[in-house]
Parts: structure tokens; C-alpha cells; sequence
């Protein structure tokens, strides 16, 4: 009997190390499914805001069709509030059709302004930078003006490198300051390399809860979602985040 006894009791034990072992389990995937919420917060754009930044900003092209600035410059979320945008003024030797309009309505509504090149690779560096030069004009009080690269379009490696270094040569000579290169994180390594570490850097990383911080060297802004939705504007938006602790930004846009 005594025996018999001592059996049930080990049984029972055992069974009550197996109900801690699950609540403890539960508890911890609970904890890690509310964290992963706090720190990647789904608003009213339709996206989750990575965790820690407290300055956003779009970038549009004519692709997004006709653009209600008042809406898009009205508040929208309680947390998150549209600090500055980059518009497309050219892509290689065209020119963006929506921009002039897109650049004048930005600055009537108060929005921080910022214009991009989309680079072609298979045409000359120069030329495209003196058509965004033509196109944008001035740039006191706005943003460092941008080069987007995403593809070789099959140009020689060195040869595509020697173009974009003559258009980054180009806008950095006319307008002073130094700037950003806009790209995706494998084609920075695969092709850029440490070549062009010297430039800020906009990088495009999406729907990913990790910060783009795997390539040797920092960035300035991380592109997060290319699928955001926002009041003004009917087609998908991307969104961004800043690095202001890399001082690339003018300080009032910065708001650390």
C-alpha cells in the first residue's frame, strides 16, 4: 500500500511540472506577441511604424496620380505625424510629369521638401544631373537633393560606378552639399561597395521588424514600406524613417 502510494504521488508531481512548464511557455510566447506589437505598431496608414523613431516621411512620383496635399499634410495618426517628403523630378533624361505640381502644393502646405533623381545608368551622369539641376532649380531651405540607383541595367560595373560618381560630382558642386544615394541594401553591397561610403545613405529594407544595420556602414534613412496608405492620395505610398543622430536632416525636421 505504502508503495502503491508513493507512485501517485510522483505522478501527480510530474503531471504539475508539465502544467507550470506550459503556462510558462504561454506566458513567455504572450509577452513576446504584445512586445512585438508595442514595438511595431500598425496605424491608420495600414503599416507597422517601426519601433523608436519619431520622424516620418514619404517619397512620391507621378505614380501616384493627383495629390490632395491638404489631406496629406492633415493629421491622421495620434503617434505619428508626416515630416517631409521626397518627390521624383527625373529619371534619366525625362522628366517626372507630376512635379512641378507635387513640389509647389508641398511647399504651400508646409511640408519639409526634398527632390530625387531616378539614375539610369546606361546614360551619362552628367547630363542627367544638369537635367534634375534645370528641372528642381534652387534648393535653399530644402533637403540634400537624391540619386536613386536599383539597377545595372547591364553596364560594366566600373562603368556604371564612373556615371554615378560624375552625377554625384555634378549636384555636389552645384548645390553645395553633399548627396544622398537611395538604394536596396544588396545592391549597395554587390555594386557600390565602400566606393560611395562617403555619401548619406537612404536605404530600402521593407516590412522587416529588424533595422537595416547588416551593411559595414550606417544609414540615414530607412525606407520601411512600400505599401502605406495616407489621406490625398489613392495609389500605395512609401514610408520612411529617419537616423537623426547622423545630422543629415536640417534640425526643425528632425523631432528627437
Amino acid at each position: 500500500m505504502t508503495k502503491k502510494r508513493k507512485k501517485k504521488k510522483t505522478s501527480t508531481n510530474t503531471q504539475w511540472k508539465w502544467i507550470l512548464l506550459i503556462i510558462s511557455i504561454t506566458g513567455l510566447i504572450s509577452i513576446a506577441i504584445v512586445n512585438h506589437y508595442l514595438s511595431n505598431k500598425t496605424t491608420h496608414f495600414g503599416i507597422r511604424i517601426p519601433n523608436g523613431f519619431h520622424t516620418h516621411g514619404i517619397d512620391i512620383s507621378q505614380y501616384q496620380g493627383k495629390i490632395d496635399w491638404e489631406k496629406v499634410c492633415s493629421p491622421q495618426d495620434s503617434d505619428i505625424h508626416i515630416s517631409f517628403v521626397f518627390m521624383r523630378a527625373t529619371m534619366g533624361m525625362r522628366a517626372d510629369k507630376k512635379f512641378k505640381f507635387n513640389w509647389q502644393e508641398a511647399k504651400k502646405y508646409g511640408l519639409k521638401r526634398g527632390a530625387y533623381l531616378y539614375f539610369h545608368p546606361n546614360k551619362d551622369g552628367v547630363k542627367q544631373a544638369d537635367l534634375f539641376i534645370k528641372r528642381v532649380g534652387s534648393l535653399d531651405g530644402c533637403l540634400a537633393p537624391v540619386v536613386d540607383i536599383e539597377q545595372s541595367q547591364h553596364i560594366n560595373g566600373n562603368k556604371m560606378r564612373e556615371r554615378l560618381q560624375a552625377c554625384l560630382n555634378r549636384l555636389h558642386n552645384y548645390y553645395g552639399i553633399r548627396p544622398i544615394i537611395y538604394t536596396y541594401t544588396t545592391f549597395y553591397r554587390d555594386f557600390l561597395g565602400t566606393d560611395f561610403d562617403k555619401y548619406p545613405l537612404w536605404i530600402a529594407h521593407y516590412e522587416r521588424d529588424e533595422k537595416p544595420d547588416y551593411l559595414s556602414r550606417s544609414w540615414d534613412i530607412w525606407q520601411h514600406s512600400e505599401r502605406g496608405r495616407i489621406a490625398g492620395i489613392s495609389e500605395y505610398v512609401d514610408f520612411n524613417v529617419l537616423n537623426c543622430k547622423n545630422g543629415i536632416m536640417p534640425c526643425e525636421v528632425c523631432e528627437e
